[in-house]
């Protein structure tokens, strides 16, 4: 069997910035898709985070319907949900126990296409490639594991609003013990992805920034773009004194880096610990989420193993991002990516669009 997997579409993205909606790359991954059994869609497939959830919908379906054409009636696609688009799974999580104690939550769980209203209509548009949803994660194979990697932001040590967020709702339900099960994540993040939902669900026509957006901002301006304005250097000066009083409020531990370089190691270490926490046995264990594919040639292959000797392999995104994208297409950040898993053999990261011309990738300047 060969299955694809692709993380981080944001299909919908207010910023426009999902380059799926874009031709060019859309044919990318069509043609990535040819004599593929399987499409895994690993998390934050639709960005209904920035906006009412009809508005985003309506522009994943033309890509959704394309990707299922492709596929056919022998093909499969597996969707996962992430934390962008949570509120795909969040009915049937709610439903489980609105009666009785429901079982433990297992590494992958079969919600069903009637896990939501939304859930419904993806499955009709993917058609006639058959739907399966997992969540949190799906085995591809009995070594290979694959979630969309959101419970890491309960371990990261960059202070992000989702961050910061965990922390606030951890307190009140406890830290991630040493052996968890989802429930220990999911006891801190599904209320906060709830509310994040219902605020971009009131946010009506507007072009308020979704909070979730706050993280990119001040990576930007505390000099992640490698030129540092004056209120960056000023907001350096101050970050550490509030980060010192995030960490005695028993929020973090988090600290007062923004670097490219502490972006990538914190969400690394930070998986690893989640999967150790949930005892995942695994010889590769696939994520997203941080948007920053690897492991590529230039990366410490020790800093992507697991404790019990497995690797990690981040699936990138597809979204620009001009302020993570300074590098251009060799930045780890530029979005096309997809991993191959076969059979037998170790998952094949590739990079689907750096020959592409960036202003075919990017959203269009607004007059």
């Amino acid at each position: 069997m060969r299955t694809v997997v692709v993380s981080d579409l944001h299909l919908g993205s207010r910023s426009e910035g999902d380059v799926l909606r874009r031709r060019v790359a859309r044919d990318a991954l069509l043609e990535r898709l040819d004599g593929a059994d399987r499409l895994v869609l690993l998390g934050d497939v639709v960005e209904l985070r920035q906006g009412p959830a009809r508005d985003a919908m309506a522009i994943a379906r033309p890509v959704l319907e394309e990707l299922g054409a492709a596929l056919g009636a022998a093909g499969e696609v597996v969707l996962v949900a992430g934390n962008h688009d949570h509120a795909l799974v969040a009915p049937w999580l709610e439903a489980r126990g609105a009666h009785v104690q429901p079982p433990p939550l297992g590494l992958e769980e079969h919600p069903g296409t009637s896990a939501s209203a939304a859930i419904q209509a993806i499955a009709q548009w993917l058609s006639p490639a058959s739907l399966t949803v997992a969540y949190p994660g799906v085995w591809l194979r009995n070594d290979v594991y694959a979630t969309h990697g959101h419970y890491l932001d309960r371990h990261t040590t960059v202070p992000t609003f989702e961050r910061l967020g965990a922390g606030i709702m951890g307190r009140l339900v406890g830290a991630v013990p040493e052996e968890a099960a989802p429930e220990d994540y999911e006891a801190a993040l599904a209320p906060l992805y709830a509310w994040m939902h219902a605020m971009a669900e009131r946010s009506g026509g507007g072009q308020r920034r979704p909070p979730s957006s706050a993280s990119v901002e001040a990576w930007r301006v505390l000099g992640g773009d490698g030129r540092q304005p004056l209120r960056g250097r000023l907001l350096a000066g101050i970050l550490p004194l509030g980060i010192s009083g995030v960490n005695r409020l028993g929020l973090g531990p988090v600290r007062a880096d923004f670097s490219a370089e502490e972006l990538r190691r914190a969400g690394v270490l930070a998986m690893a610990e989640a999967v150790a926490r949930l005892g995942i046995e695994a010889s590769h264990v696939l994520y997203g989420h941080t948007h920053r594919a690897g492991p590529f040639g230039n990366d410490d292959s020790l800093e992507w193993s697991l404790r019990g000797g497995g690797r990690l392999t981040n699936t990138g995104c597809w979204v620009y991002e001009a302020a993570f994208l300074q590098r251009g297409r060799s930045s780890p950040y530029w979005p096309g990516c997809v991993v191959e898993v076969h059979d037998q053999g170790p998952p094949i990261l590739s990079r689907l669009l750096t020959q592409v011309d960036p202003d075919a990738l990017r959203a269009p300047t607004r007059a």
